[in-house]
């Protein structure tokens, strides 16, 4: 994961990872496949984790599949990787639950159980869009360039693009993005949804953004991305009985009656991991 991804642990349990494929704009080769879903996976199980910040170092933020490598490794070898997936697998069978490797690159960041920002400039081409598709939230240079860019290579997304995309842009959108690989800003792209907000530093301020999350109940912030997770499936009836049950257990919880009492006593909480 080191050649690939830098990770930094803030004392407040913030964990900023940055792509440091630099000489490649952070293009994803096998080895950066694999390095993002490393990083996801091991964060998925570490309960000292508050928020987690993803960007790119240098010049771009991510610009995508890394083509040269496969042509590198031969025209039939890198195309019957490129079918294959990060893995090495069938595409069509299920390596990470409901996904295949490639899929659970971009799709592993909403099974972090704590809100992951990307901070995105440069460059968010094809893949590399479809990774800051999976954060909760995407803060974006208004000069970003981005493109569901997969046509150009005659594909389709297929990074759980298809799934994310849904949730954040008008239908009729979506299609014509998907059917034309055309090129978009990220002043366009805070319009249409793709992004949250545009900032002239994002890393700045996805920072500080995961600094204030950190700073409340660990509890209410993960059951917050399990129902928001959860309300892409359920329906009404599922959907408020699900907040009902994460109310009930927040209720009365040791960091629930810590949030009530610092803000009674005008001090910063204390805050305990959860169990």
């Amino acid at each position: 994961m080191n050649d690939r991804i830098e990770r930094t642990r803030h004392p407040d349990g913030v964990v900023e990872l940055q792509m440091v494929r630099t000489d490649k704009m952070n293009a994803l080769d096998p080895a950066m496949f694999d390095a993002l879903i490393e990083a996801g996976e091991q964060l998925r199980h570490d309960v000292t984790v508050r928020a987690v910040v993803i960007a790119g170092r240098g010049k771009a933020f991510c610009a995508g599949l890394d083509m040269q490598s496969f042509q590198r490794m031969g025209k039939a070898d890198g195309l019957q990787l490129l079918g294959e997936g990060a893995a090495g697998a069938d595409l069509a069978v299920r390596t990470h639950g409901i996904a295949n490797a490639a899929q659970q690159v971009a799709w592993v960041w909403r099974q972090v159980p704590v809100p992951v920002i990307a901070a995105v400039h440069g460059v968010a081409f094809g893949g590399g869009l479809q990774v800051a598709l999976g954060a909760d939230v995407r803060i974006v240079a208004p000069d970003t360039k981005m493109s569901v860019m997969e046509i150009k290579w005659g594909l389709v997304p297929d990074m759980a693009g298809m799934v994310l995309m849904r949730e954040l842009a008008r239908a009729d959108l979506v299609r014509e993005l998907t059917y034309s690989g055309r090129i978009f800003s990220g002043e366009e792209a805070l319009r249409i949804g793709f992004a949250t907000r545009v900032a002239a530093d994002p890393l700045a301020e996805a920072l500080q953004m995961a600094h204030e999350i950190a700073a409340k109940s660990p509890d209410a912030i993960r059951a917050g991305k399990r129902l928001l997770n959860a309300s892409m499936q359920m329906d009404q009836a599922e959907l408020l009985f699900a907040e009902s049950v994460e109310q009930k257990a927040l209720v009365g919880s040791a960091n629930q009656t810590e949030a009530v009492n610092a803000n009674m006593e005008r001090r910063a909480p204390r805050f305990a991991d959860p169990t």
